[in-house]
């Protein structure tokens, strides 16, 4: 009623015009809302399509990437310059920022971070971006080590008797050269199934095959290489040879007390392999090229490897390391050299640690085995080292002995005869290019105390590390810091696919963190050090990878409580190649190397190197200063890499199967 009311009083007041404005006006907003809505629906179903198929595949590529071509064009890829395709935007998902834990306040919730910076809109280093590139040419191109394959170097040795031939020769000036692929070279096959097979193609290396064919080390079927699991000394397999060691020694607790072992002359890691189904983390090595690539076989399947030699030089490992070393014919002297050899084993042996020797002295007696044996005996007594089993393995004629390093000084004071000596005490992070020594090297205070058992061990603090609130609070804050930086940032803010990592390496083991600066002055560098390290390959260990952590020799040495975690690592000095094949890790983390590389060294050279170690589609992940990465990010991209950076500290790359066709190298 009222509404006829009103309605009536307009018409008598003849308000015509403002009747007829409204209903115009109204009828233009209907029109405008109708026209514009299915164009804003069409926009934004576009854009989130587009974004969610980014999302959505796990194998999906960064921006950039070049595709992965068939194996029988891959030998033609001609890349374009990067320039004339810039990378597209990253998906827009927040990636959280983990910021340091500030003094006398708990550490803030997960930040969200404004939207990824994508590494096309820095601007990089021109002079750098227009690198020339040329491949490495010669008959070892293609599994090219610059310090080991340096035959310059090696043909003007004056003696080969102590395997010189096989140790670090690195060239001056360090090669800018690229490795070129082996001819139909594939994408890796995936953990676990790797561990028994892997691409004939990645690593073209018959020779093992028919040398050794009776012992099953590896054997050829089409396109693959398969490992069964035999071994010169696993007669019965590698499985039941591991059985019978924790049987037999009741000492040995396989992923319990024994949790970080090496693998003396491994052959292809079968061993090491096996072992990690009992959390046991091995380090395997063996010379290069001594039965033809058995290291690169071992990485290509992704167990823990590295190349390296008992020579005339020390070990890369820190004193008092290894819980258990192992040899099974692995060809080495241990008496040789007045017994340094085995007093180089000696040195990286935990006290109290194992060393399981299988081989035809400890079971034959013969001309040639038993002067070996009844040496074993009078070095092994003098150096203190007790018998603590010596048995067959199996019926087909092999055995072993195990011996246990003492834990305590204690029975080198009581010796009839000071011989060997005993070692002057050195500082740590020596045995860089350190000859080997004729002594025994002193046992800590701590020699009787072993780590807890795996996987407490992760988390305890070091043996040697002093028991003080300070360094119990640093502990806290670099464990919490790490593990929401590895869990929000790097496993999903990244777009870095983890399904295909295996081999991964911490360039800068003993960097990183998150404790206040000014607690650096209140202790010692190596014990503030170790809380800020080697948290990285902590943060991963539930993950189906392995992680090999290098401690820069100009860095403080935190290798030693590197071994005490459970957890395994090499020194090495970055302005030198690394002792490991061409094409060998999926992805390379390091921060702030770039920053603190001695003035010798070179940024070019390091991303060379780099380019070497990394398969085609692997990663680098590194955290820098905007200027370097602006440095750093034009070498990758000049190197036909993918590269991206997040939150303006993240520089993401991924490698392409591109190689250059030719062109001078630019010094």
């Amino acid at each position: 009623m009222a509404i006829s009311s009103s309605v009536q009083a307009l018409l008598r007041e003849k308000k015509y015009p403002f009747i007829a404005l409204s209903v115009l006006f109204l009828s233009v907003i209907f029109i405008l809302i109708s026209n514009s809505q299915p164009s804003f629906l069409s926009l934004s179903s576009n854009f989130s399509s587009s974004f969610s198929t980014l999302r959505q595949s796990p194998a999906q590529s960064p921006p950039s990437t070049l595709p992965d071509l068939p194996e029988s064009h891959r030998d033609d890829v001609v890349v374009e310059n990067p320039d004339d395709h810039p990378s597209l935007p990253a998906p827009q998902e927040a990636i959280p920022v983990i910021p340091p834990p500030s003094e006398g306040r708990e550490s803030p919730s997960v930040a969200i971070a404004p939207p990824p910076v994508v590494a096309s809109e820095i601007e990089f280093d021109k002079d750098l971006m227009n690198l020339k590139w040329q491949v490495c040419k010669g008959p070892v191109a293609v599994d090219y080590i610059p310090c080991l394959d340096n035959m310059k170097a090696i043909k003007a040795l004056k003696s080969r008797k102590h395997m010189e031939h096989r140790e670090r020769h690195c060239p001056k000036p360090s090669p800018r050269c690229l490795v070129p692929l082996p001819k139909g070279y594939k994408i890796p096959i995936l953990w676990p199934q790797s561990r028994d097979m892997i691409w004939y193609d990645n690593v073209p290396h018959p020779k093992l095959v028919d040398y050794k064919k009776d012992q099953h080390w590896v054997v050829k079927s089409g396109d693959h290489f398969i490992f069964p699991g035999g071994g010169t000394q696993f007669k019965e397999g590698v499985q039941n040879y591991i059985n019978f060691i924790e049987k037999a020694i009741p000492e040995i607790k396989w992923g319990q007390n024994i949790r970080v072992i090496l693998d003396v002359g491994c052959g292809v890691a079968s061993f090491g392999g096996h072992l990690l189904d009992k959390n046991v983390l091995t380090m395997s090595f063996a010379p290069k090229d001594e039965h033809e690539a058995q290291i690169q076989f071992a990485l290509e399947r992704g167990i823990p490897a590295t190349l390296s030699v008992i020579g005339t030089q020390q070990l890369t490992f820190p004193d008092n390391a290894y819980d258990l070393i192992h040899c099974a014919r692995c060809r080495v002297h241990w008496d040789g050299d007045d017994g340094r050899p085995l007093m180089e084993l000696n040195r990286i042996l935990r006290p109290g640690g194992f060393f399981i020797w299988s081989a035809t002295p400890v079971y034959l007696k013969n001309e040639r085995d038993t002067p070996v044996w009844n040496a074993m005996v009078a070095l092994t007594k003098s150096m203190c080292w007790k018998v603590v089993a010596k048995t067959m393995v199996s019926p087909r004629g092999v055995g072993l002995v195990v011996y246990q390093k003492p834990v305590s000084s204690s029975c080198y004071k009581e010796r009839p005869k000071n011989d060997p000596p005993v070692c002057k005490e050195v500082s740590r992070n020596v045995s860089w290019y350190a000859p080997l020594k004729r002594c025994l090297t002193q046992i800590p205070a701590e020699g009787s105390s072993w780590p807890p058992l795996w996987p407490s061990r992760l988390t305890a603090r070091p043996l040697s590390l002093p028991s003080v609130p300070l360094v119990e609070q640093m502990f806290h804050n670099d464990t919490n810091h790490w593990t929401n930086l590895v869990s929000n940032v790097y496993l999903h803010g990244l777009g870095i696919n983890w399904t295909t990592v295996r081999n991964v390496m911490d360039m800068t083991a003993g960097h990183g963190g998150s404790n206040p600066p000014k607690l650096k002055h209140s202790i010692e560098p190596e014990i503030y050090a170790v809380c800020e390290g080697w948290r990285f390959a902590t943060a991963l260990v539930n993950m189906p990878v392995w992680v090999m952590n290098v401690v820069p020799i100009h860095e403080p040495d935190t290798l030693t409580f590197i071994f005490d975690r459970g957890l395994i690592g090499v020194y090495h000095d970055w302005c030198e190649s690394f002792n490991t094949y061409p094409r060998t890790y999926d992805l390379l983390h390091s921060v702030f190397l770039f920053s603190n590389l001695p003035e010798r060294c070179d940024i070019i050279d390091l991303a060379v190197e780099m380019d070497r170690i990394v398969r085609p589609g692997g990663w680098i992940l590194v955290q820098e200063s905007k200027e370097l990465i602006n440095k750093i990010g034009a070498i990758f991209r000049s190197l036909q890499w993918s590269v991206n950076l997040y939150n303006g500290r993240y520089m993401v790359g991924k490698k392409s199967f591109w190689r250059p066709n030719g062109g001078e190298v630019q010094r």
